[in-house]
């Protein structure tokens, strides 16, 4: 009765069963694998959630692409990053999950792959399941701070690949894409007739201060620049993810970017997702996002702050050791492999209550990992460090 593209193995993975005897057993927990904002006590939303109040919401007027005013407001945020983007090639979808199921049914017909990056957050298989799309993942070099191995990448490309997906910065590793790379990336899209996905949720979000040769946003021209789709949204700008609105520009030669919106445009008419009061408010809640992002960037770097003063603490030759990150909110830990990850993950949660990410979670290229949210409060991520950190160096 049911299509095959949805029979996924739903049974409990240890660790889940981990955390339900955990949280059943009335432990006091602590979640450092907090992903929502709206939980984190970061800012006072409620005013920005107030604009939706506008009245002229009452009157429904769909724009499959997306309401003029809202477009020209995504342009708006880009121009305060110094970079030209034209409200015309903007489209606005509920949230980038929906902006890139459009976009592998736009680009890739069943069967045909998409290239993905690894490590990366596991999002795109459940996408790619419903579009009957098959995901190939090429390498981020751990040993040079997670840059895309061009080797790796152009030896996966074959006859059914349609499309490049970058996440940048990526999640979890928050590495950024050097403008050589960005250069490199649209010689190789040229050179096999490839589409580029660029997800750039956390590109407003930064940690470690990120390398001179960083491409802001591939917003911006970068190279000969192929057909390209650059992705991103309130849920990670503004903290809003339940205001249900994110964005795509489309880039590239101006005949593909034509027949591209062309055909979203139809794509988009099918569900007309987006709501209207969101739409209209867009341009006074961009107009907020500076006080957004300093709250946030005081929190990123109160507990990043936290978490390396805990670290130098136990000195250089502790087993465990934070990676760079140049972005996006989480920190990942190289930890001793005399335990799994998942050991690790439930012996933290077993001795401290303490909940953290397995780095397998993200697909890293082999164990040792684990993976910190930055968002919780400062004072329950500095208390929750030391006690975490005791179990990882005691080796």
């Amino acid at each position: 009765m049911f299509s095959a593209r949805t029979s996924w193995d739903r049974t409990p993975n240890t660790l889940t069963l981990a955390l339900e005897r955990a949280r059943g057993s009335g432990k006091v927990l602590v979640d450092l694998t907090e992903s929502n904002p709206t939980r984190a006590g970061i800012a006072d939303l409620a005013p920005l959630l107030a604009e939706l109040g506008d009245p002229r919401g009452a009157l429904y007027e769909p724009a499959p692409l997306g309401h003029p005013d809202a477009r020209r407001a995504v342009a708006g945020y880009y121009r305060e990053r110094g970079v030209v983007v034209d409200a015309a090639r903007v489209m606005l979808s509920a949230s980038t999950s929906e902006a890139y199921s459009w976009l592998f049914g736009l680009l890739a017909d069943p069967d045909d792959s998409i290239l993905i990056p690894r490590p990366s957050y596991p999002l795109l298989g459940w996408i790619a399941a419903q579009q009957r799309v098959r995901l190939r993942p090429y390498r981020l070099a751990r040993e040079s701070d997670f840059r895309i191995d061009f080797g790796d990448l152009r030896y996966v490309i074959d006859g059914t690949t349609r499309a490049i997906v970058l996440v940048h910065p990526n999640n979890p590793t928050g590495s950024f894409v050097r403008r050589a790379e960005a250069e490199e990336l649209a010689a190789v899209c040229r050179e096999h007739d490839l589409a580029l996905i660029v997800d750039e949720v956390f590109g407003d979000h930064h940690l470690d201060a990120p390398p001179a040769d960083v491409l802001p946003t591939f917003a911006a021209p970068f190279g000969d620049a192929p057909l390209s789709f650059v992705l991103s949204g309130l849920s990670k700008v503004l903290l809003l993810p339940q205001a249900k609105l994110g964005w795509t520009v489309v880039g590239g030669r101006d005949a593909l970017v034509a027949e591209a919106l062309a055909r979203l445009e139809l794509i988009a008419d099918t569900y007309l997702s987006v709501s209207t009061p969101v739409q209209l408010a867009l341009p006074a809640l961009l107009a907020r996002r500076a006080s957004v992002l300093a709250a946030m960037r005081a929190r990123l770097g109160a507990n990043l702050a936290a978490l390396d003063s805990s670290l130098a603490a136990l000195g250089p030759s502790a087993a465990v050791r934070r990676l760079p990150a140049f972005g996006g909110w989480y920190a990942t830990l190289e930890v001793a492999r005399v335990r799994d990850e998942e050991a690790w993950v439930e012996l933290l949660l077993r001795e401290e209550g303490i909940i953290v990410h397995p780095g397998y979670f993200f697909d890293f290229d082999r164990d040792g990992f684990l993976v910190l949210s930055l968002l919780p409060p400062p004072d329950v991520f500095a208390e929750a460090v030391p006690r975490l950190l005791r179990h990882l160096a005691a080796v």
